[in-house]
């Protein structure tokens, strides 16, 4: 056999398949984006099912910059960046435009729906019991997470929902009391599940079936879950209009500029929406007598506490560093550690027990330093805002104890040591080298403290509530309040007559001169570079 013949022809290889990029790096920032994904298209879905088009509109945008960052091959900066700018967007500035947008409306009690929940909730509420009305045996039953009622009319088992009147059932099945026991197409029901879940018994307490497809006609409310009425509102909804009559007397409601239902005789329904006013809230501020002289006292109160506070603590701290500084203090370590101790402590921990501390009748403060005289420290205006500068200076000046220990030990020995050669005293090295090099790393810190102690919730909530409260005022303020605090007693939170439009607004305010005052005390820090 040649050569040529027990050769065989080799058939040249087919090239390798570039898997480049495809390794578990790939697999995992797929897997990620699968998720993500998933939770977009789940969040673009409810909105949907809700009709709110603005976060389905986001919502949309969002996932398509995120695979398009992730997926695209020139967008590498972006994919390190994107989850930072999305938070950013959604927790600063969606936050903050919609408080501004809250601001320039009346969104409060009475009016904090849009008009349709406003006129459903003023039909609700005017409902009354049909004179006559039988009251029909009924059996609570469900369909998954949809409730409805069953009930026998005319010897006929019909069943209904909220979203569907009622309707004759066929194979229903009642007892002997009338009562449906067997609905096809639906679970009744027992009296004992109504008993042990409240949540339950308060959706059907909250239900209501309409009887027919005319709203006049009303519809079945139960009060016991066994028994069932038919109600109707005297009041009757003209889209076109755009009005409330009652049919009972005549009257007719219609909505005014600020989304109040005025009737012809002069009254109001309990129920409104908000609509936009503008700037108001902000005049209201300032030109309603029920706010305008307390928020002003508010304020002034509030620059002299954030501005007292930051001066105290930063003294009494760069005292003690001073001190500690020496070379001939023994022990330095272990009293250094005691003297931040206030510092270790969560401050709504202290405050509240420096309130019990200061409690005129049985505050250890007054029998232990007063000889058990009745000193009323949080009840007296005065006396409670010097309860507040001193629980916070002895919550704040370890903070600076530890910031101007570390300045005054980083600050250049060769200048100290020319001015002692120069003659200079120890009064003369601190006023004219010490204390300027120290302010140049301290004083951003203070710029910043000033903004924490101006917003400072915490320490006016937990020691005195905004108390004593202003005898003169008729809204729920105090001597106390700083503007923080008194947002949230304006917002309603803590109980009272909510104004949201209002506390947006002096938000904004508050907002705006924490950035004034920090932008201008930055600013005049700048000359403190030149003593380098």
């Amino acid at each position: 056999m040649s050569t040529e013949t027990s050769t065989q022809v080799q058939k040249p290889e087919a090239p390798a398949r570039n898997w480049r990029g495809l390794g578990w790096g790939f697999l995992v920032k797929l897997l990620l984006m699968m998720l993500v994904n998933a939770l977009g298209v789940a969040a673009i879905m409810a909105a949907w099912n809700v009709e709110q088009w603005t976060i389905l509109a986001v919502s949309v945008v969002f996932l398509i910059a995120a695979d398009w960052v992730y997926f695209a091959k020139r967008t590498l900066p972006l994919k390190y960046i994107f989850p930072g700018l999305v938070f950013l967007l959604i927790f600063q500035v969606f936050t903050m435009g919609y408080t501004a947008y809250v601001a320039t409306t009346n969104y409060g009690a009475g009016h904090n729906v849009n008009m349709q929940q406003a006129v459903d909730a003023a039909l609700i509420q005017d409902e009354r019991r049909v004179d006559g009305s039988p009251s029909y045996p009924l059996s609570v039953v469900k369909d998954g997470d949809t409730l409805g009622m069953a009930v026998v009319i005319d010897d006929v088992v019909q069943v209904g929902s909220e979203d569907q009147p009622l309707a004759p059932v066929d194979g229903g099945v009642a007892d002997g009391a009338g009562r449906p026991t067997e609905v096809p197409g639906w679970e009744v029901v027992t009296v004992n599940d109504l008993l042990s879940d409240p949540e339950l018994a308060q959706s059907v307490t909250d239900l209501r079936v309409p009887v027919s497809d005319e709203a006049d006609d009303g519809s079945l409310r139960t009060r016991d879950g066994s028994s069932a009425s038919i109600y109707r509102s005297s009041l009757v909804w003209d889209p076109e209009t755009t009005t409330l009559t009652n049919t009972d007397t005549g009257v007719v409601y219609t909505p005014d500029e600020y989304g109040t239902f005025v009737g012809t005789d002069g009254s109001s329904l309990p129920v409104g929406f908000y609509v936009n006013i503008g700037f108001e809230n902000f005049v209201k501020a300032v030109t309603d007598e029920d706010y305008a002289g307390p928020l002003l006292k508010i304020t002034a109160w509030t620059f002299a506490f954030a501005f007292l506070t930051v001066a105290t603590s930063f003294l009494l701290g760069l005292l003690f560093a001073l001190i500690f500084n020496d070379d001939r203090i023994k022990g330095k370590k272990v009293l250094r550690t005691l003297f931040i101790l206030p510092y270790a402590f969560p401050a709504f921990m202290s405050a509240l027990l420096w309130r019990g501390m200061l409690n005129p009748e049985f505050g250890i403060i007054n029998e232990w330093f007063f000889f058990g005289a009745n000193i009323n420290w949080l009840g007296d205006p005065w006396l409670a805002k010097f309860s507040i500068l001193f629980v916070n200076l002895w919550l704040s000046y370890p903070y600076w104890f530890l910031v101007c220990t570390g300045a005054l030990q980083s600050l250049p020995g060769e200048t100290t040591e020319a001015a002692k050669i120069d003659g200079a005293g120890r009064w003369r090295m601190f006023r004219s080298i010490t204390f300027p090099l120290l302010m140049v790393s301290t004083a951003p810190l203070a710029i910043a403290s000033f903004a924490f102690n101006f917003n400072n919730f915490t320490i006016i909530y937990m020691l005195t509530n905004g108390g004593p409260r202003f005898a003169d005022a008729s809204v729920p303020l105090g001597h106390t309040d700083i503007l923080i605090s008194a947002i949230y007693q304006i917002s309603g939170i803590a109980g009272g007559r909510a104004d949201y439009g209002l506390a947006s607004a002096l938000s904004i305010v508050v907002f705006v001169v924490v950035g004034i005052v920090s932008a201008i005390a930055f600013r005049q820090t700048r000359k403190l570079e030149e003593i380098q």
